[in-house]
């Protein structure tokens, strides 16, 4: 029965692509305001995460923020028909990717892009593989269903892609990708617990940050390209902009070892916070960032 759910879902997917754009996102929208008031949990622990980050902010405004939130999780969920079917000339007109992308894929040096967790995610890897002159790989968290799982892969995999590597391989298979000369995307961003994760300010709460991005480019001198995705409005599509690459990031001692992994994660987490501040509606706020707490503290949610 799982299976053969799986399959009619993946089959609505291929349907929805067939949409016009824009009416596919006027359909995401409807979708986000069914959801609000049936996802009773991730209501709450999005107006939490609301009011931990903004405490400035009225209830008001948290409430209109996180209503907005809800239609860019459907619209994000229901558009990947449109990212991982889409032909590569549709998609090319949505997806709208600037910044130094040729030098970052051109394989110069190893290259680390840092995506985050904004709803638009999926455009940005998906923006990256269809234009680069070289395979790359990207991470990816294991579905439990296998059907599921091996249609996410595929369709990840389906521009220039060297590898989708698993969450569950850890630091060591996204290494052997960068060595091999294969630029990596990864995201640093979600609290996946205590393994690997240091307590870093996140809009000043102490959060589970993993450590892997300047472990990772520090054992393969890799230089570090942020990349942000942004969900246009009117159903332009997507704006995808890779930052220049960080200086000194990571900080290295005299023999190439990272020097204060706890000042490189503060910086990684001050410019997500600036670009959380832009477009608040657009991060991921439905999952506790927050829930790993340092010992003997409460629980946030």
């Amino acid at each position: 029965m799982k299976a053969l759910l799986a399959r009619l879902s993946i089959a609505l997917i291929w349907l929805l692509h067939l949409l016009p754009y824009p009416l596919l996102a006027a359909l995401g929208v409807a979708v986000g305001w069914v959801l609000w008031p049936l996802a009773a949990s991730r209501r709450r622990i999005t107006l939490r995460n609301l009011e931990l980050c903004f405490p400035e902010w009225s209830p008001a405004q948290r409430r209109r923020v996180a209503r907005q939130h809800f239609t860019y999780v459907a619209r994000a969920f229901l558009e990947r028909g449109v990212l991982w079917y889409a032909s590569p000339r549709r998609l090319r007109r949505l997806l709208h990717l600037d910044g130094p992308v040729a030098e970052a894929l051109d394989g110069s040096r190893n290259t680390l892009l840092l995506g985050f967790h904004f709803e638009g995610l999926d455009a940005g890897w998906t923006a990256l593989s269809l234009v680069a002159p070289r395979p790359v790989s990207g991470m990816y968290t294991p579905q439990k269903n296998p059907v599921l799982d091996a249609w996410v892969v595929a369709r990840r995999s389906r521009f220039h892609t060297a590898a989708i590597v698993s969450r569950h391989d850890g630091a060591a298979g996204m290494l052997r990708q960068l060595r091999a000369g294969v630029p990596f995307y990864t995201l640093p961003d979600m609290d996946f617990g205590r393994r690997s994760a240091r307590f870093i300010d996140f809009f000043g709460i102490p959060a589970a940050t993993l450590d892997v991005a300047p472990r990772l480019a520090a054992s393969a001198d890799a230089r570090v390209y942020p990349v942000v995705t942004r969900i246009l409005p009117a159903a332009r599509g997507y704006a995808i902009h890779v930052h220049p690459a960080w200086s000194d990031f990571p900080t290295l001692d005299a023999r190439g070892k990272p020097a204060d992994i706890d000042a490189d994660l503060r910086r990684m987490n001050r410019f997500i916070e600036e670009q959380v501040r832009t477009m608040p509606a657009q991060y991921h706020w439905v999952h506790k960032r927050f829930k790993t707490r340092p010992e003997n503290q409460p629980s946030m949610y």
